[in-house]
């Protein structure tokens, strides 16, 4: 993970434009990571999500060109990946820049007028940690072009939901990864010190008040440098399962089942493992519900009891964690977080744990001890706090 600060990182991206294509850009701009609070695998099946957004960003330099050709490079790769817009698809370009075409596929295909651009991009999100590196890309290419076709999208919370619906199409449909939608949301959507409560079935959001310094702790978060790929088949397997049961139980999405009635609904399913994988996502939802309510309570205890409900859930329920993510949650917690959980889609990426500020080096360093006693690649772990959304840098 890179420490640059962002004016660094702005200086590096647009000098390396410059290189790859002979002229400076336009204009910087940059999107969030995010780590979501609470609220996992929830938001393909029409449920609440609760994501911060990360001060790690993805940075695009930027200008537009005058015909339909998209030309892209990164400072994390060599050489300079080139599409015609027309004839984007899931075959085209492939690799990375799918998830920056993409992004231009979806906007002209919603009508909009978009035509080609010269992109250099650089990050500071950790790649293959489950940080959403790729909404990241997506939505600071997607704040580029709504500045430079002069979309007016931005200015808005409609016309931000409007480009992050977008990036989630970029993403499903032609980088391959069926994700929900609250990554983009996040990056497009959060406020400084504040968690974005989503309601994935309405699209509503709303600010919810997330600041821990001012309670003496801060959110730990550890990248367990573990193998994590959303599109090698596991992950479409889960959100495949959940809307196969929710045909089964006659509702448009597994949001319908309240947890009143979870127990008559699973006796209505065929298989064991179908029966773990809606439990999960019915109990995550109320657990969002009630992380929220905790937040605006100030009731911190509560938010980590729901922190280790939510990992024990997807551990032994959606069974998306993985060693790495079991024994770093479990020493967070043996050294006094609040609670401790996996974050994202799983199968490997980050955890988070809620713990006190003077104390957070000794968590970290007695989660690598515990990496270095399991024979594991040593992780990375860092604080965060909720920052602001995508926007124009330069």
């Amino acid at each position: 993970m890179s420490e640059r600060a962002p004016g660094e990182v702005v200086d590096a991206v647009t000098s390396a434009f410059e290189a790859a294509f002979e002229a400076a850009p336009t204009g910087v701009w940059s999107a969030p990571g995010r780590v979501n609070l609470i609220g996992e695998h929830t938001d393909y099946n029409g449920g609440l999500c609760l994501p911060i957004a990360l001060p790690h960003r993805t940075y695009a330099a930027v200008s537009r060109r005058d015909d339909d050709v998209l030309r892209m490079a990164s400072a994390q790769q060599d050489g300079v990946v080139e599409v015609a817009l027309d004839d984007i698809s899931p075959e085209r370009p492939g690799g990375w820049g799918s998830y920056v075409a993409g992004v231009l596929w979806a906007l002209r295909r919603d009508g909009l007028p978009v035509g080609g651009l010269d992109v250099l991009v650089d990050s500071t999100v950790p790649l293959g940690a489950g940080l959403s590196s790729s909404a990241a890309l997506e939505c600071a290419v997607a704040a580029a072009a709504s500045d430079l076709f002069d979309l007016d999208l931005l200015g808005t919370a409609d016309g931000r939901a409007r480009l992050a619906a977008r990036c989630v199409e970029a993403e499903n449909e032609i980088a391959g990864a069926p994700t929900g939608g609250m990554d983009q949301s996040a990056s497009l959507l959060c406020d400084e010190a504040a968690a974005l409560l989503l309601d994935c079935r309405s699209g509503e959001t709303r600010q919810v008040p997330f600041d821990l310094d001012a309670a003496g702790y801060v959110l730990l978060v550890t990248d367990t440098r573990a193998e994590h790929a959303l599109v090698d088949g596991q992950y479409a397997a889960r959100r495949d399962a959940c809307e196969a049961a929710a045909r089964d139980l006659g509702v448009d999405t597994l949001r319908e089942i309240d947890p009143s009635g979870l127990d008559a609904a699973l006796e209505q399913l065929g298989s064991d493992e179908v029966r773990r994988r809606v439990r999960h996502v019915v109990t995550e939802i109320e657990r969002v519900t009630q992380a929220v309510a905790a937040l605006e309570a100030g009731d911190l205890g509560e938010v980590g009891r729901l922190f280790d409900a939510s990992h024990a859930s997807l551990r032994d329920d959606y069974e998306v964690s993985c060693d790495e993510l079991d024994v770093a949650t479990a020493t967070a917690r043996s050294q006094g977080a609040l609670g401790a959980r996996m974050t994202g889609g799983g199968f490997g990426g980050s955890c988070i744990a809620i713990v006190r500020a003077p104390e957070a080096d000794a968590v970290a360093d007695a989660i690598a001890a515990a990496f270095d006693e399991a024979g594991f690649t040593a992780p990375a772990s860092f604080t965060v706090t909720a920052s602001g959304p995508a926007h124009r840098d330069a």
